[in-house]
């Protein structure tokens, strides 16, 4: 374009009258095809906020505080929200590219210290985290959009819909005018009431959620849309009546694959469309607890509903397969392992996927019992142990001989003894301790001191550890373990186990205490004979 310009002040100053008349209408066409490369010479001012946790009402960890979003570090405050998650990373690279968008940073709280093993957020917690959003927000008024990057599954205590109630209190301070947009954790429990407040709600169609950074970037082109008034928000919810354990969810495998491909499908097929599938969180007693659809369209009401409606039908179709599946109890678990270490179908992973507080140690037990080798246990949660190491200033090479786990109730187990060796200790990740315990016959037991899943080999390369050098992996994960062990071909055997009892976490649902979610309506509790959408 500068290039451009220039040629023409050389024209001007080269022609004749009539000469310049010409060159002043290329010039007039020149900048005007500028301006529509952008869409837009306005300069859009749009907010980005951060609020997410994945809250597990039924876990026994305690109700989750202030201290709790603050442990890892304080907010995140300006251009540090810009780079929080890949969904805002997406957000970040899309609306820069456009260049007529100005992105503000609003103050938004981190992480939660134990992530999901966690209880009820307090309401206390949610107001003060709401103040600072707000206070900053105001702070930086006017604005032309707002991007809020959620999970879904966000439980507070006194709060019914607590993304809802973010974007309520967003649009009360906004007004009506601006635009407003949300992405979301494919586990989110949504109902139509978000998109009562807001414009838009982009989720991830992946689990592993690969695709985060990519509905970043739709809410992005989505949101510019909105705010240039190219697009009218025209939108459809259905709520399938079906509540489904996360570890069935899993979209490298049918109906779930298929539910998620339906809703590529409408949206390659329909322009201006957009089809979104809330999986929900079963582990969230809450009243819009379950499987959602959103649709999206540019000012077509008709076809919002058709969509939805055929939605929301298939998943109830496919709701038995979607509802139930069968996995091996740690015995049989291990058995299988042991037949895949003599087979060289290695390395094998055992996806321990129903411990949420992470102190479950079934699977652990199993394995000493059978007296299995070349075992990277990753991670068991015992922060008493840490502590106890840290007291006596342990460091590699000192004697370990101690129970671990098993203290969080009957669903972990019972404490198992570990004699060895320390082999690290010292800084991990966000946590100021971590241990590596060498026992038995070229094992390797990580003591952590929080719930957490790991994802990938390379989070175990630390200190002296190389996963390569072991042919079984435990670790305290669903389905996001497949990232990295399994969707890479990393390992050739892969064994989701199951628990030995009806606990939270597991696929037995009908066993948890239910009291604000409408379990009496969702499939398979009771007899639900049709798909009571709400």
């Amino acid at each position: 374009m500068i290039y451009s310009i220039m040629s023409v002040n050389s024209a001007l100053r080269s022609s004749t009258n009539s000469g310049r008349v010409i060159v002043l209408i290329m010039l007039f066409i020149l900048i005007n095809c500028s301006n529509d490369n952008t869409g837009s010479t306005d300069v859009f001012r749009v907010a980005v906020i951060r609020y997410q946790h994945e809250t597990c009402t039924f876990c026994p960890g305690g109700d989750t505080d202030v201290e709790d979003w603050t442990r890892i570090r304080p907010p995140l405050e300006g251009n540090e929200v810009l780079e929080a998650d890949s969904y805002i990373r997406g957000f970040v690279k899309q609306a820069r590219e456009y260049e007529n968008m100005m992105l503000l940073g609003i103050t938004s709280p981190s992480n939660v210290y134990g992530g999901s093993s966690r209880s009820w957020n307090t309401q206390e917690s949610f107001e003060h985290f709401m103040g600072l959003i707000l206070d900053d927000l105001r702070s930086k008024m006017p604005v032309d959009g707002v991007y809020l990057a959620l999970h879904g599954a966000l439980a507070v205590r006194n709060v019914p819909r607590p993304e809802a109630e973010i974007a309520r209190r967003v649009r009360e301070l906004v007004g009506e005018e601006v635009s407003i947009v949300g992405t979301f954790d494919l586990h989110g429990n949504e109902d139509e009431e978000f998109l009562r407040w807001a414009n838009g709600a982009f989720v991830t169609k992946r689990y592993p959620h690969y695709d985060a950074f990519i509905q970043g970037e739709r809410a992005a082109t989505y949101l510019r849309l909105v705010m240039q008034g190219d697009y009218v928000p025209t939108t459809a919810t259905r709520k399938p009546s079906i509540i489904t354990a996360t570890v069935l969810q899993w979209t490298g495998q049918s109906p779930s694959m298929d539910i998620m491909e339906r809703a590529r499908r409408w949206e390659s097929r329909e322009d201006d469309t957009y089809v979104s599938v809330f999986y929900g969180y079963p582990w969230s007693d809450v009243p819009d607890v379950g499987t959602t659809v959103h649709v999206m369209t540019n000012s077509d009401q008709a076809l919002a509903d058709r969509i939805a409606d055929d939605m929301a039908d298939f998943i109830w179709r496919v709701r038995e397969d979607f509802a139930h599946g069968d996995f091996p109890m740690p015995d049989e678990a291990v058995r299988r392992t042991r037949e895949a270490v003599a087979a060289d179908a290695i390395p094998v992973v055992l996806g321990d996927y129903s411990d949420r507080p992470g102190d479950a140690t079934w699977i652990l037990q199993r394995l000493i019992d059978q007296g299995l080798s070349r075992v990277l246990y990753a991670t068991l949660r015992d922060e008493k142990a840490l502590d106890a190491l840290t007291e006596r200033n342990a460091g590699p090479g000192d004697s370990f001989s101690m129970e671990v786990g098993g203290f969080t109730g009957p669903q972990a187990g019972e404490p198992v003894r570990i004699t060895g060796t320390v082999r690290y200790f010292g800084p991990q990740g966000s946590y100021e301790h971590v241990a590596a315990i060498e026992y038995g016959e070229d094992n390797m037991l990580i003591l952590t001191p929080a719930y957490t899943q790991i994802t990938s080999p390379d989070q175990l390369r630390f200190g002296p550890i190389n996963p390569d050098d072991y042919d079984i992996f435990v670790v305290k994960s669903r389905v996001h373990f497949r990232r990295g062990f399994d969707e890479t071909g990393y390992a050739k055997t892969i064994l989701v186990v199951d628990a030995p009892g009806p606990w939270v976490g597991t696929m037995r649902l009908e066993t948890l205490d239910y009291r604000y979610a409408p379990i009496d309506r969702l499939y398979p509790f009771g007899t639900i004979t049709s798909n009571a959408q709400e």
